[in-house]
Parts: structure tokens; C-alpha cells; sequence
């Protein structure tokens, strides 16, 4: 399952892309689209630490991946006017990581840990401490006389953010007082927000052209961005360079994504169950085996896409496709199998 630019999913984002995403990234509250609930907690929560003079509560974003997880976190940090530290679960292995990153940490600062779900659950318990009471006790010398030194941090900001909420532990869960879930954004904010990145990159865009975008990006802001610069591409090529619904359309279907937002990758994952496994069940390794791509990606990457939209399900015997999957391939659903004729 690979191709040159997998546009819709996150996997082989080109670095030129992760750039110009940044310089789309809205830098405060009052610019960030969709999200409304989430938009007005933060923004009173917000307004009362900086009129008392405080840190923030310490803040966990959970959600699937691309709806503005990191771009929330990096507005926090703009608007407490706060330094800004940036790393991720994987990337701290040992105690000794952490340490030095907290260490470090200026008064009020926004320290943000992405994929923190993937934190090694041993390191945990380095930061129990460090949320609660602002210290870090650090074991000095070994065996009999080793000492514990306990080292008074700044206070500050911790950020988490996950799409996988459920495998955080409860007492790191608990510790964030702050916790926001990010919803899949409509059709209408995601136009907005298409609109607003062609303004920033200088794209003739207009409404139908942005809506066309929009009802294909999967919910998400980041599939948006990545395919309306696709779309500018095949219309300053093709067409008169402006993005309106025919040039949208056409890009699109280039890009071989159809109606539903679902690409080349999502329509041959749903054929194989479909086809190869009679619409299932079929085990999520047995899958990943069909297609050559590993489980981990099967699951974090496409399923949730797929299941959100009703062509997919979970069972305990294994993954089934829907009726809807079928007839969005145009395919006959097996007549030994009544469960997906109902």
C-alpha cells in the first residue's frame, strides 16, 4: 500500500508540507476555527491565570490526528506570552530526559508532549511530582547511600496531547485539570479554514471551489490544507488557476479522492475485506498481512476514518465491512452472510 504523496492520511508527510502547515497554523484563540466549546473553555481559563498572575492548569488534548491539537498548544503558549518546549513521548526514554527538560523550564512555561499515550509508563511516575507539587526528586549515588535530592521546579504549564486517550493511565490522566476531546469538524468550518490558508498562501479560491475541498477533507483541517494546495496545483496547471467547484472536482478525482474523502489506500483496504475475506470478520493482523502494512497503521492510521463514516466495523472476531462499503465499491454483498444484509 504505497504511493508517491498519501495526502489524507498521516504517513510520508513531506518536510515542505510540515513547513507550510506551520505557517498556516492560526497563532491565537480569536484565529482558530471550529472547536466552539473548547474555544470559549480556553479562553476563560486563559483570561483567569493571567489575571491572577498564575501558571495554567495543566492541559490534555485528546483527538484524532490533524484537528489542532498542537496548533492549541503552541496558541496557549502565545497567549500567557510563555516560552514554549516541545518534545514527544517516544523521544524520552529515560528519567534523565525528563529531568533535563524540566530543569530547564523557565517560570510560566508551556511545556507541550505530544503522543504522550506513547510516554514509557515507567516515566510516569517522573512527572506525578513534577505536575503536583513543582519538584523532582532525583536519586543521587547507588545501593545503601544513595540519597534522594528533591530538586524545586518553576512553576508551569504541562500540555499533553493524544489520539489514543485510553491508553493513558488513570493518575496521569487525573493530574491534568484541564482535559478537552477535539471533535471531527463540519463541512462549513473546514471551508472557512480553506479560505483562510488560500488568503495566507495567495490562492484564488472561492466559495464553491473551498466547499468542494472541504466536504472531501475527512473532517480535518490538515487533510484541508494539504489538498487545497494539491488542488492549486492541478488548477494553475489544467485550468485558469482559480479554485472554484469544477477545478476542485477535477483535482480531485485526479487525486483518485472520491465523494466520501476516501483515497486509493482506503478503497483497497475495504475491496480486501470485501473481496478477499467475503466482507469478514477478518482479524486485524490478518489484514494487515493482506495489504502489507502493519497492524499499528491499520488501526492509528486508516480504520477510524472508516469506521466514523459507517463503512467499517469492530467485532470481536475481527474487523467487518458495512453494507455501506460494499456499495460504495459497487459490489454484491455476499449471500452467505445475512448479518450484512440487515
Amino acid at each position: 500500500m504505497s504511493v508517491p504523496e498519501d495526502l489524507v492520511h498521516d504517513a510520508g508527510i513531506a518536510d515542505v508540507d510540515v513547513e507550510v502547515d506551520q505557517t498556516l497554523r492560526p497563532r491565537l484563540l480569536d484565529d482558530f476555527v471550529g472547536q466552539d466549546s473548547v474555544r470559549e473553555q480556553l479562553a476563560v481559563a486563559l483570561d483567569a491565570a493571567k489575571r491572577r498572575g498564575e501558571a495554567l492548569d495543566h492541559v490534555m488534548l485528546a483527538g484524532p490526528p490533524g484537528l489542532g491539537k498542537t496548533s492549541l498548544a503552541h496558541i496557549i503558549a502565545k497567549e500567557l506570552d510563555a516560552p514554549f518546549i516541545q518534545t514527544a513521548g517516544p523521544a524520552l526514554e529515560r528519567k534523565g530526559d525528563i529531568a533535563a527538560l524540566l530543569t530547564a523550564l523557565e517560570p510560566g512555561s508551556v511545556f507541550f508532549v505530544d503522543e504522550i499515550h506513547r510516554l514509557p509508563r515507567a516515566l510516569e511516575e517522573a512527572f506525578y511530582p513534577a505536575m503536583e507539587d513543582f519538584e523532582l526528586p532525583i536519586t543521587i549515588g547507588q545501593g545503601p547511600g544513595a540519597r534522594v535530592v528533591t530538586i524545586d521546579l518553576p512553576k508551569f504549564t504541562l500540555i499533553g496531547a493524544t489520539t489514543r486517550s485510553g491508553l493513558l493511565s488513570t493518575p496521569l490522566r487525573d493530574r491534568f485539570g484541564i482535559q478537552f476531546r477535539l471533535e471531527p469538524y463540519g463541512a462549513d468550518e473546514l471551508a472557512r479554514i480553506v479560505e483562510r490558508s488560500a488568503n495566507i498562501l495567495g490562492i484564488d479560491v472561492v466559495p464553491s471551489g473551498a466547499h468542494a475541498i472541504a466536504r472531501r477533507s475527512r473532517g480535518t483541517p490538515r487533510v484541508a490544507n494539504r489538498l487545497l494546495k494539491r488542488v492549486r496545483d492541478y488548477a494553475q496547471v489544467r485550468l485558469s488557476g482559480i479554485v472554484n467547484d469544477e477545478a476542485a472536482q477535477l483535482a480531485l478525482a485526479h487525486l483518485e479522492i472520491d465523494e466520501e474523502g476516501l483515497d486509493r489506500l482506503d478503497r483497497e483496504l475495504l475491496r480486501t475485506i470485501c473481496e478477499g475475506f467475503a466482507g469478514g470478520p477478518v482479524g486485524l493482523s490478518t489484514l494487515a498481512a493482506a495489504i502489507g502494512e502493519e497492524s499499528d497503521t491499520l488501526e492509528d492510521v486508516y480504520e477510524p476514518y472508516l469506521l466514523q463514516r459507517g463503512f467499517l466495523q469492530r467485532t470481536p472476531r475481527g474487523r467487518v465491512a458495512s453494507p455501506r462499503a460494499f456499495r460504495h465499491l459497487g459490489l454484491t454483498i455476499p449471500g452467505d452472510q445475512p448479518e450484512l444484509l440487515g
